[in-house]
């Protein structure tokens, strides 16, 4: 593939957020007088958007009340959980080599936007890519399958000639759903076998394996 459009998903891609994401989860919870699980326990909730996540914990489809968990997310998130994250060890070379090999790259993240910006500057990732493209506040453009169609015609981009990289099966069905190319990475919250069953090109084990795997 010649100079392709890369699209990375951030958590568990570019950074993993397990203690910021989780800790604003467990929190969240507690304010909404719920059940409070583990850590360990809410390793899944890293990467479906978080609508669903709390529809799920909280056993309701309420707006309403999915909404009122949301806010008391982002009461810790905000402040505390945005920057409870590390770099992946690699992806920074990796972003580099891509780069240097004349690929255009984009963040593409079910988190908000506004979030996202600062994450990755906060890490020194913004000189790598092009844009940072996630949901908006409301949730609008959480899913992978509607933010990915959006890219494409925001970027003029044609979908054989972009790639989405992420580590769980909603980047993959994302792509899927546009016709996009997808490579799978193992080094986040996705298992093998929840990638493989979306159908990528190929699965990473680590970020060096990317541009092999891109032939850039």
């Amino acid at each position: 593939m010649t100079s392709p459009t890369l699209l990375f998903d951030l958590d568990g891609t570019l950074t993993d957020p397990f203690e910021g994401i989780v800790r604003s989860i467990q929190y969240a919870l507690e304010k909404m007088g719920s059940l409070v699980p583990a850590a360990e326990d809410l390793r899944w909730c890293i990467g479906p958007p978080l609508w669903d996540s709390f529809e799920v914990l909280l056993g309701t489809d309420e707006r309403t009340e999915l909404d009122r968990a949301v806010a008391f997310y982002r009461e810790r998130y905000t402040v505390t959980g945005l920057f409870e994250n590390a770099l992946i060890d690699g992806i920074v070379d990796c972003l580099a080599a891509l780069r240097d090999a004349g690929a255009t790259l984009h963040v593409c993240t079910s988190k908000p936007h506004v979030y996202a910006g600062k994450i990755v500057a906060h890490f020194g990732l913004s000189p790598y890519f092009g844009k940072v493209y996630g949901s908006e506040l409301d949730g609008t453009r959480s899913a992978k399958a509607e933010l990915i169609g959006h890219i494409l015609r925001q970027e003029g981009i044609r979908p054989s000639e972009s790639v989405m990289i992420g580590d769980r099966k909603h980047d993959l069905i994302g792509a899927n759903a546009n016709d996009v190319a997808g490579v799978g990475v193992l080094w986040g919250y996705g298992s093998r076998e929840e990638l493989e069953a979306e159908r990528p090109i190929l699965i990473a084990e680590r970020p060096e394996q990317i541009s092999a795997i891109l032939k850039i």
